[in-house]
């Protein structure tokens, strides 16, 4: 995507999201063991000064064959190894490792933190993954394959913004509504959760977008959750169609987000620039 276009995109002073995660999936590196994952530390240790393991993530593969999805490896190979997760002490940034993936995260950790735009998180994402690629480089490690590359946008939407009760939701996604009828059977529901899928250009991948109800960890407040997430690979593997896959993937989120809410909150709690 040019730089022409990404100015035309929708822009808001305040957006409701609170984690981008971007990613990239490769064959397995066998040689990626607990050792290395000390040596690597200390490539990010300066800014990323928190270790921790975590489970790992299984992998989840787009497809657009008629044959129904297999899993990408043998099922004793993902958990070979663990999450590896390289944390800054504020919180507001996390590296991810795996045998078979490398992601970067921002994370609002504080209720004061803001979104700092789609450059500076990618930006993170591609120094961090030049360093991880130097590092397999100076080891002697084989280099990625990969397979597929991943953008995941996550909004909160608390309760008192836009929405009050269920017959709100409306407002807040005009696509899907509740009706409210004070005659009917059903009460409110309980909890929601819409999942909705679109093919990307060239079937270069798949947006996905899921509702779901929850409550937000530091005041237990409800809230909407619209998680956005852009995953596939186009036929071009370079490393420059990456970053251009990466940019559509950012136009489609943020197009799809401004796409699926309503026009009210864009104005007097997102205030949309542009």
């Amino acid at each position: 995507m040019s730089e022409t276009s990404s100015k035309t995109l929708p822009d808001y002073d305040k957006p409701p999201v609170i984690e981008v995660v971007s990613g990239i999936m490769f064959q397995p590196i066998k040689a990626l063991a607990g050792p290395y994952l000390g040596v690597l530390w200390e490539k990010f240790k300066p800014d990323y000064q928190q270790l921790k393991e975590v489970a790992p993530l299984i992998p989840v593969i787009e497809r657009f064959d008629k044959a129904p999805p297999e899993e990408a490896f043998p099922f004793g190979d993902v958990f070979s190894l663990s999450r590896t997760w390289f944390e800054t002490s504020d919180g507001n940034r996390l590296i991810q490792v795996q045998r078979d993936r490398f992601l970067h995260n921002w994370k609002k950790a504080k209720d004061t933190d803001e979104y700092p735009h789609y450059e500076y998180v990618i930006g993170n994402f591609r120094e961090c993954l030049e360093k991880f690629e130097l590092f397999l480089q100076e080891n002697k490690i084989e280099s990625i394959q990969p397979i597929q590359y991943e953008l995941t946008y996550i909004n909160h939407i608390p309760q008192g913004e836009g929405w009050t009760t269920f017959s709100d939701l409306g407002n807040v996604f005009p696509d899907f509504s509740w009706r409210p009828a004070k005659e009917r059977f059903l009460p409110d529901p309980e909890a929601i959760n819409w999942h909705t899928t679109f093919v990307m250009p060239e079937r270069s991948g798949r947006l996905h977008g899921s509702i779901r109800l929850g409550k937000r960890r530091t005041d237990g407040r409800p809230i909407l959750l619209l998680e956005l997430t852009a995953r596939g690979i186009g036929s071009d593997k370079s490393r420059s169609a990456m970053w251009t896959w990466f940019d559509m993937a950012h136009e489609w989120i943020v197009r799809g987000f401004t796409d699926v809410t309503g026009d009210g909150l864009h104005k007097t709690v997102w205030r949309r620039k542009r």
